[in-house]
């Protein structure tokens, strides 16, 4: 297991708190470590395999096939290699550049599984190379044969087979604007389910009729099995209609290429087949297995604050707001701590946990979790012994080599030297020049897992 406490030091050194603000993040991370989750789920003796609450015997199955995309993804492939040892046939599993390596370390997995590399946040011409690999790799197989499936936040982008008359190019441009407008990670999801052949179910039809289990890290504030990677391996209660009603919600109608528009339009009317739904055969030998969420993180770190001597309260996992709001509602409640000792006093730690939004309204750099703590610098201003951590647990916030920031009380005295102007920074959703002209970026570099994001908001 990784020590992952060694890589998030570097911007809390100014913080008196911040060796304890350092084991609270790395016991956050430590307890969704993506291969222990995999060993809790799956283990073998001899021929028996188990898999959560499913016994298989493996001198009954034909092929034995891994499959899988996400940030995740390394790990997870070395943990299954391990256990499935000799009975494993084949595999492909599609990461994010730079995840096949966690702090330095090489993730190695068996021969039989290809682990490769494609573009996020945005499919490139290697997540669609994979996605025809992968379906080629699904397409011969039997009744007799299992598919394990290693799924986790990120493959929607990493494993893209356009659907027909949709280019790749298409499908960057809709994702740009997507992800630019303020909509969430379901909004985003459901159209990529139905522009995509490999989304919403089709995995799963393409490993029809071999036996298919799903083990799946979650990245989606309430764990919708449907959403996490866009389910590749889940029925899909969304429909056409659902995805071409959220373009004109978004207001993106008229930036949308015609194609996309066009395929759309053709599924509501009846020509273009839905993505599989609830009942449909495809998706009636699939057992998809959560294995761990953002909740998992966030009571670990509570456990961790409370060894530390600090009073912990979860706040919530399912902080769902644009950034800059969820920022000052933080920064205000971290305010309450330090004026009244309400609802905690001090040494204390709260963790909210969640996904906020960006809709992006200047040209600038930075990520949700760098705007979050951004918004949060004049409401903490001049509060003595308060930091706010925002953290992206898979250590990538954005285009950014960051996973977030931290503020203290400190921050808006320091950026006024520096001539920073945190409304001007804000306006533009330019936070990481800001941080970084502060030294106040956290970052960690890949983690290996990726349950959304955790903030930390700690008075000593």
């Amino acid at each position: 297991m990784i020590d992952h406490a060694r890589f998030l030091t570097s911007s809390l050194r100014r913080v008196a708190a911040g060796a304890t603000i350092t084991q609270i993040m790395a016991a956050a991370l430590t307890a969704v470590d993506p291969a222990v989750a995999v060993e809790r789920a799956m283990q073998r003796e001899g021929s028996r395999l188990q898999i959560g609450d499913q016994p298989i015997d493996l001198r009954t199955v034909g092929r034995l096939v891994v499959v899988g995309a996400g940030k995740a993804g390394a790990p997870m492939a070395q943990a299954a290699a391990a256990i499935l040892g000799p009975y494993l046939s084949a595999g492909l599993v599609v990461v994010k550049d730079g995840h096949r390596t966690v702090h330095g370390e090489q993730r190695a997995v068996n021969q039989a599984i290809r682990l490769v590399e494609a573009g996020h946040p945005l499919p490139d011409l290697r997540s669609v190379a994979a996605a025809e690999e992968m379906a080629r790799l699904l397409s011969d197989l039997g009744p007799n044969d299992l598919v394990l499936a290693l799924i986790s936040g990120g493959g929607s982008a990493l494993l893209s087979l356009p659907a027909p008359g949709v280019s790749l190019g298409d499908l960057q441009e809709l994702t740009q604007a997507l992800l630019g407008s303020g909509a969430d990670i379901r909004a985003i999801n459901t159209l990529r389910k139905h522009l995509d052949t490999i989304k919403g179910g089709g995995l799963a039809r393409m490993a029809y009729p071999a036996q298919l289990f799903t083990l799946i890290l979650s990245d989606v504030v309430g764990n919708p099995l449907d959403t996490i990677a866009s389910g590749p391996c889940v029925a899909d209660p969304t429909s056409f209609a659902d995805a071409l009603a959220l373009l004109e919600q978004y207001g993106l109608s008229q930036r949308t290429p015609p194609a996309i528009l066009n395929h759309l339009q053709r599924g509501v009317g009846g020509l273009v087949a839905e993505t599989p739904k609830p009942g449909d055969p495809v998706v009636a030998n699939v057992h998809n297995l959560l294995i761990g969420d953002n909740r998992q993180a966030a009571t670990a770190a509570l456990a961790a604050a409370r060894t530390a001597g600090f009073q912990p309260m979860l706040l919530t996992t399912t902080l769902e707001a644009e950034a800059r709001e969820a920022g000052r509602m933080l920064a205000a409640i971290l305010r309450e701590v330090a004026r009244s000792g309400a609802p905690l006093s001090r040494p204390c730690c709260i963790v909210a946990g969640g996904e906020t939004t960006v809709t992006l309204r200047g040209s600038g750099h930075g990520g949700r979790n760098q705007e979050l703590a951004l918004a949060a610098v004049e409401g903490l201003a001049g509060l003595e012994r308060v930091a706010l951590v925002a953290l992206a647990t898979d250590g990538g916030d954005g285009p950014t080599d960051a996973a977030g920031a931290v503020v203290t009380g400190e921050s808006a005295a320091r950026a006024h030297v520096l001539g920073l102007n945190v409304a001007a920074h804000l306006a533009r959703n330019d936070a990481y020049p800001f941080f970084a002209a502060l030294d106040d970026l956290l970052r960690p570099g890949p983690t290996g897992t990726n349950v959304n994001d955790l903030t930390l908001l700690v008075a000593w």
